[in-house]
C-alpha cells in the first residue's frame, strides 16, 4: 500500500540515499520547491528520478499560482502577476484566469510535473494577511467560486490535477500561517455563507489541502489537526476527494512534523505534506502515519484517475488572447 505522505527533496538531483528512502516508503507523490529547480533538462530529470524512486507514474505537485508563488520564474519559464491583480484587471477576469491557468498547465507537464496547489478558494477581506491577500480571486464568494473554478477547468485540460487550498477557508486569517496560528472567531452561519461557499461550490474537485487556522466556533485546534473541522470539510463542504494537509514545517503547528503528521491523519486527513527535511526526519513521519486507509485509496485511485493527457491546443493563440484580455 502506498504511504500517507507527500515529501519534498533537497536538491537538483535525487540522492541516493533519498532514493532509497522513497523506494521503502512509497510516498503517494511529490513536492517541488525552488531549490530543486534550475533547467528544463534538470527538471526533466530529476521529475524522472522521483517517479523511478518508487517504481510508478507518481503524482508530483508544485505551488504555481503567480506572483510571488511561484516556483517557475523567469526568463527560463513565464513570469505572472499576483492573481488578485490580474483579475481586477483583466476584461474578463474568468477566461483570463483559465488561459493562465492552461499556459501554466503546457509548461508543467512538459517538465513532468502533473499537479499545481491551485485554486485559491480563499475569500479576501480587509484584514487578510498580506501573505495571502493577494493570491486570492476576490472579495465576495460568487465571484470567487466562479474564478476558482476556471483555475481548476483550465489545470484539468492542460493535464495537471488541481489541489483546492486551504480549506475550509483562510481568508479570515490576519497571522501568517508559516509562523503563527491564527483563530478565527466567527458564527457557523457567517462563515457557512461565506468562507466555505466557495469550497462547497468546488466540493467535486479531486484534490484538496487543509488550513493550519482554528475555527474557534467550533473546535480548538488547527482544522489540519480537527476532527470537527474534517467532518466539516466531508459531510457540509460536501468535499469527498483526496485530502492533503498544508506543509506540516508550517509554525502555526507545534510539536515535531512527525507528531503534527500523525495528529492531522487521526483527525482525518488523508495525506500529510511534508515539504522540507532529511531523510530521517522524512522516516520519522513516514513511520508516525503509516500507509493510506482503504477510503484514501479509494479517494488517491479517484484523483489520480483525472490526471488525463492534456486536450490540444494552440499555445500561441491563448497567449495573444491573455494579452488581449489584459490590455497588452
Amino acid at each position: 500500500m502506498t504511504g500517507a505522505t507527500i515529501f519534498g527533496c533537497e536538491g537538483l538531483e535525487l540522492t541516493a540515499d533519498e532514493a532509497a528512502f522513497f523506494r521503502a516508503a512509497d510516498p503517494f507523490g511529490f513536492i517541488l520547491f525552488a531549490r530543486n529547480i534550475d533547467t528544463p533538462a534538470q527538471l526533466r530529470r530529476l521529475t524522472g528520478q522521483l517517479r523511478e524512486s518508487v517504481g510508478r507514474d507518481a503524482v508530483i505537485t508544485i505551488d504555481q499560482e503567480g506572483g510571488r508563488v511561484q516556483r517557475l520564474r523567469g526568463p527560463v519559464w513565464r513570469e505572472w502577476q499576483p492573481p488578485l491583480e490580474t483579475v481586477q484587471q483583466a476584461k474578463d477576469p474568468v477566461r483570463a484566469m483559465w488561459l493562465q491557468m492552461r499556459l501554466i498547465a503546457d509548461e508543467l507537464r512538459a517538465l513532468g510535473i502533473d499537479s499545481n496547489c491551485a485554486p485559491c478558494a480563499d475569500i479576501a477581506g480587509g484584514a487578510t494577511h498580506p501573505f495571502l491577500k493577494n493570491r486570492c480571486y476576490g472579495t465576495e464568494p460568487e465571484g470567487v467560486s466562479r474564478i476558482a473554478l476556471a483555475v481548476a477547468d483550465g489545470l484539468l485540460a492542460g493535464g495537471v490535477l488541481p489541489v483546492m487550498k486551504h480549506l475550509p477557508g483562510h481568508g479570515r486569517a490576519t497571522l501568517d500561517t508559516h509562523h503563527s496560528l491564527p483563530t478565527v472567531d466567527v458564527s457557523p452561519a457567517a462563515l457557512l455563507a461565506h468562507d466555505f461557499a466557495p469550497f462547497r461550490a468546488l466540493a467535486h474537485l479531486p484534490l484538496a489541502m487543509t488550513a493550519h487556522i482554528v475555527f474557534s466556533a467550533y473546535d480548538s485546534r488547527p482544522a489540519t489537526q480537527s476532527p470537527a473541522m474534517i467532518r466539516l470539510i466531508r459531510d457540509e463542504i460536501g468535499f469527498q476527494g483526496l485530502l492533503m494537509t498544508d506543509d506540516l514545517n508550517m509554525e502555526a503547528l507545534s510539536g515535531t512534523v512527525a507528531e503534527r503528521a500523525a495528529l492531522s491523519i487521526a483527525a482525518g486527513c488523508d495525506i500529510a505534506l511534508h515539504c522540507k527535511g532529511t531523510v530521517a526526519e522524512f522516516a520519522a513521519t513516514a513511520a508516525a502515519v503509516g500507509k493510506m486507509g482503504a477510503q484514501a485509496q479509494q479517494r488517491a485511485a479517484a484523483a489520480v484517475a483525472r490526471r488525463l493527457p492534456p486536450v490540444s491546443v494552440d499555445i500561441p493563440a491563448l497567449e495573444a488572447e491573455f494579452a488581449t484580455l489584459m490590455g497588452r
